[in-house]
């Protein structure tokens, strides 16, 4: 699925992300990393892109900031994180303090289409496991590439997708958990080719998300534990509903259809 979607439609989508990130579903789940490869596989793909500790990353969609605070302590480097979610961008900024690395990160609240960052101010540009859910692909490829200085990076994660979307995943549900707006890896490349990026390189990482479906199984058993004894403020139903949209993603993982990929691209000039 790779269309633009009309203005009541698109701030419907990312309402309904907000609300996922920030809502019951993330905190039960907050012991698993949203991220495919975890902060491993962030750490490897800012080295990719050459990040030192003189280095400023633009982390766009930073959630709760855990990869723009593990960025920050290992590498040394200057963080900006971007989301959408005020309430985000708030637990972001207490974890960045508890961290002790609020002096190398800041988070502000922004639309990836629109990003609250100057031109060619950032010597690389991270997007994980969010481009696939942002309404206005092209826009969001171009403002990737629009931050981004001449000579700096640009690394893209994200859910891939090959035909057509499973039945059970193809609703707001799914486009919010990555799954219904996810692209063939090809076309992420083609998206930041179009916005001006010279890309370098595009590495599949399936591996990455049969683990992270192996955690998240892990913790709805226990949320469903909670929801039986009334002790969440998720029902059964949720649970089983989340349950049977996991199913269908690990049968389409199993079945080669869904997948992780990397997309390292360059601006050149």
């Amino acid at each position: 699925m790779d269309a633009t979607l009309d203005p009541t439609r698109a701030a419907e989508l990312k309402a309904c992300c907000v609300a996922a990130y920030e809502g019951e579903w993330a905190r039960l789940l907050g012991g698993v990393s949203w991220h495919p490869g975890g902060v491993e596989l962030t750490l490897a793909m800012a080295r990719q892109l050459g990040v030192t500790e003189q280095s400023t990353v633009l982390d766009v969609a930073s959630g709760a900031g855990t990869s723009a605070i593990a960025l920050a302590h290992t590498l040394g480097c200057r963080v900006i994180g971007v989301d959408l979610g005020a309430r985000n961008v708030a637990a972001a900024r207490a974890a960045a303090e508890a961290a002790g690395v609020a002096h190398l990160v800041r988070f502000e609240v922004g639309d990836a289409e629109r990003l609250p960052v100057a031109d060619g101010s950032a010597d690389a540009v991270i997007c994980e496991c969010a481009f696939c859910t942002f309404p206005d692909k092209p826009t969001a490829a171009r403002e990737l590439a629009r931050v981004v200085r001449p000579g700096g990076g640009v690394g893209l994660s994200d859910l891939t997708l090959e035909g057509a979307v499973p039945p059970a995943l193809e609703t707001v549900v799914g486009w919010v958990s990555c799954v219904a707006g996810a692209l063939p890896l090809h076309d992420y490349s083609a998206h930041l080719e179009r916005a001006g990026l010279t890309v370098e390189g595009a590495e599949r990482h399936d591996q990455a998300l049969r683990d992270l479906l192996a955690r998240v199984r892990v913790a709805l058993l226990g949320a469903e534990i909670g929801a039986r004894l009334g002790r969440i403020a998720i029902s059964v139903d949720q649970v089983d509903s989340a349950k049977r949209m996991l199913r269908a993603a690990t049968d389409a993982v199993a079945a080669g259809a869904l997948g992780y990929g990397v997309v390292i691209a360059r601006r050149v000039a």
